[in-house]
């Protein structure tokens, strides 16, 4: 028997249907990857929806509940980025009052005392008297007077101590710090926002973000005014959890600075003591 020297011809799908599947699988493969480098598998920003709305509705009345609440704030040090202040202290929203630690880092030197704040400006704390015999200026390796303190607990400690006459009160200036602490007071009310109002004035559900373990939504501010255009973005910036419970809020001082507060603490032990504001 003879066999003819030329292979029989196979059908085109065997040779075709292999080649398709495999580029199918590799433009798949190219897609997810392009969409996990560019984190599209986010939604975008959008305006908010109904309930969202209602979630922001009710962030300044949890907020004035809440109160007196430890708070944390943090901002640049100068226009230039270099060091930090950082104020740690009480607020209580039904008195529209606030004391706080401060300290004043700027790579060269720490600066550190006890303020208040309420609706009208800001009182400093005169700082302790230097000791018998000490030089001004001198470094000392003694250890940190009792005056000095670090802590929201202890500047409402502090505080308490004080009278009227040692404190240095001024109204509030344009400051990046004056605005941040004015910013602590004007988060709170003692009823909650029209959420349907609210959702007409322009704010924006930005992602969703995790802090300390929980869950938060994240929401730019409503537009500045009225008049402002759709692509007018807020500087104020919120952190809410489902609950409408108010976590965190930056205020945008600048291109590229930002003063951040954070609620770190519910329902303190103790509120703002009277001083600087009592007689004596």
């Amino acid at each position: 028997m003879r066999f003819s020297p030329h292979k029989p011809h196979l059908p085109h799908k065997k040779i075709w249907v292999p080649a398709v599947a495999a580029t199918t699988a590799l433009a798949g493969t190219l897609t997810a990857l392009l969409l996990l480098l560019s984190g599209s598998g986010e939604a975008p920003p959008h305006p908010v929806s109904a309930d969202e709305a209602q979630r922001m509705a009710l962030a300044r009345w949890r907020a004035y509940e809440a109160s007196p609440s430890e708070v944390t704030v943090r901002l640049p040090a100068a226009e230039t980025g270099d060091g930090t202040i950082t104020v740690r202290g009480v607020v209580d929203h039904h008195v529209h009052r606030a004391v706080g630690a401060y300290e004043i880092a700027d790579g060269t030197r720490t600066l550190q005392g006890l303020l208040a704040w309420d609706s009208e400006g800001v009182a400093v704390a005169r700082p302790p008297a230097a000791a018998p015999g000490a030089e001004p200026g001198r470094a000392t390796t003694r250890p940190p007077a009792p005056d000095i303190v670090t802590t929201a607990a202890q500047a409402v400690r502090r505080a308490a101590t004080l009278k009227r006459g040692e404190w240095t009160r001024r109204p509030y200036s344009t400051a990046p710090l004056d605005r941040a602490l004015r910013l602590v007071l004007s988060v709170a009310a003692d009823h909650p926002a029209d959420a349907e109002l609210l959702a007409r004035s322009g704010p924006l559900w930005l992602r969703d973000e995790r802090l300390d373990g929980h869950g938060y939504g994240v929401f730019a501010g409503p537009r500045p005014s009225a008049s402002a255009t759709p692509t007018d973005a807020s500087a104020l910036t919120y952190w809410i959890d489902t609950d409408g419970n108010l976590r965190r809020v930056t205020d945008r001082m600048s291109p590229g600075r930002y003063a951040t507060v954070d609620f770190v603490a519910a329902r303190v032990r103790t509120g703002v003591p009277g001083a600087p504001w009592m007689k004596g």
